[in-house]
């Protein structure tokens, strides 16, 4: 088995990786699962922003982990948890890059949701 690809962003797949200024909020089954004022925004390539959580600002009880994996060479392993009470569409709906590659280190400890997996992943003035 050959060992998976490391790749390291530059010019032509750049990756970053900020702090949101702006309070996020994501919402299933009609109830708030996570809201942060602590969120990071990856943005790669030509795919649309991410938002990354704190687990410490996620409801991880309302959370079950699954055995879904993917890899992507440029951060890592991503694991997979999946929303009981979203139903259906919430299967697999939050990754996780838990030892994620240097490149992206930040976003360790955080989970990203998929936005057509949960009610809504809203971007909300932070409160002063």
């Amino acid at each position: 088995m050959a060992d998976k690809p490391v790749l390291t962003p530059g010019p032509d797949h750049p990756i970053t990786v900020e702090r949101n200024p702006a309070r996020v909020v994501v919402t299933v089954g009609g109830r708030v699962l996570a809201d942060t004022t602590d969120a990071l925004t990856l943005r790669e390539a030509n795919y649309p922003p991410v938002q990354y959580v704190p687990r410490k600002d996620v409801d991880m009880a309302r959370l079950e982990r699954t055995g879904h994996a993917t890899y992507c060479p440029y951060k890592g392993d991503a694991s997979y948890y999946s929303i009981p009470d979203g139903g259906g569409r919430s299967v697999n709906a939050i990754w996780t890059y838990e030892t994620p590659y240097a490149a992206v280190a930040e976003i360790e400890g955080h989970l990203a949701f998929y936005p057509d997996r949960v009610d809504a992943i809203e971007e909300r003035p932070a409160q002063g």
